[in-house]
């Protein structure tokens, strides 16, 4: 059997229209929508049909919208290829999707990730509002270039690399000023650069205000033991004991996603095929970019 892995989404990937036709499709997604909107007192589903994009991308929305998509999709999967789940040998989830990731290998339940992704986005909401902040893809540069770029930067105040997410494909991440001024030392490098629509310098300091409660929520999870490995963003590396999961994903706001390293050590341990599962295609082609030969298929939500 093809030893396959589960990739879940993270912020960015939601769009108008997502999991609506999931849910005109399968009854079971319709109540998955519905068992979410009883948790977020708002009607998730219509939210996500209508939008407005402005709401829909809001930090505080989009999280938990995206948590309930990738479901969406995982439904989906279920239904259509019902073999993939068990061929599923390893999970990972880019930011955001790291709580995906763990609710589907059974570390926690639907409910639960629900809800704390819900208090993801709020918290990281609030600290974005306390400084004017930003992050930006830089491409074409490699890591080194861009580590003495972000030094030079750091003359106009804090900034970071923040995601590291394959060769040629970086994020920074900072006040607004720093962003800028790297962006503009990119750019004469020859990268490309590309400001992201998001609320603020996730991924760094700036968020430190979310750490508290954040951390507070998930210290009274009782976290159980994967069924299959999940990759965490911290450390590039398979979770380790349960004990670890609330200290990490609190510490996940506020330090880099590394990316590429998770996506090779699910290759390293003979993964042969992957399914992104959730809306957008964004991890199939950063996949692409780590090793061209491994397939990804694409399982919309």
């Amino acid at each position: 059997m093809t030893k396959t892995a589960f990739l879940f989404p993270g912020q960015g990937a939601q769009y108008v229209g997502m999991g609506v036709a999931l849910a005109e499709k399968h009854a079971s997604v319709r109540t998955l929508f519905d068992r979410a909107s009883q948790i977020l007192d708002f009607d998730l589903l219509e939210t996500c049909k209508t939008g407005p994009a402005d709401r829909l991308n809001a930090t505080d929305i989009s999280q938990p919208a995206l948590y309930v998509a990738s479901f969406a999709a995982l439904e989906d999967l279920r239904q259509t290829e019902p073999d993939a789940e068990s061929s599923c040998a390893m999970t990972a989830g880019l930011s955001l999707g790291e709580y995906t990731a763990l609710a589907f290998a059974g570390a926690m339940d639907f409910e639960t990730g629900l809800r704390l992704v819900r208090l993801r986005g709020q918290v990281m909401q609030m600290a974005a509002e306390k400084a004017p902040s930003s992050m930006a893809s830089i491409l074409l540069l490699d890591e080194a270039a861009l580590e003495e770029l972000v030094l030079r930067g750091q003359e106009k105040g804090l900034v970071r690399i923040a995601n590291y997410l394959c060769p040629g494909n970086l994020v920074i991440s900072g006040v607004v000023p720093a962003v800028e001024e790297v962006e503009k030392l990119a750019q004469a490098a020859g990268a490309k650069t590309i400001r992201l629509s998001v609320a603020g310098a996730f991924h760094t300091p700036v968020m430190e205000p979310a750490v508290a409660p954040l951390s507070e929520a998930l210290g009274k999870v009782a976290f159980a033991s994967p069924r299959i490995p999940v990759l965490s963003n911290v450390t590039g590396l398979t979770h380790g004991a349960t004990e670890s999961f609330a200290g990490l994903l609190a510490r996940q706001v506020v330090e880099p996603v590394r990316w590429e390293a998770c996506v090779r050590q699910m290759l390293a341990s003979g993964v042969e095929k992957f399914y992104e599962v959730g809306p957008g295609r964004v991890l199939a082609g950063l996949l692409k970019r780590i090793d061209r030969k491994i397939p990804c298929v694409g399982v919309a939500g």
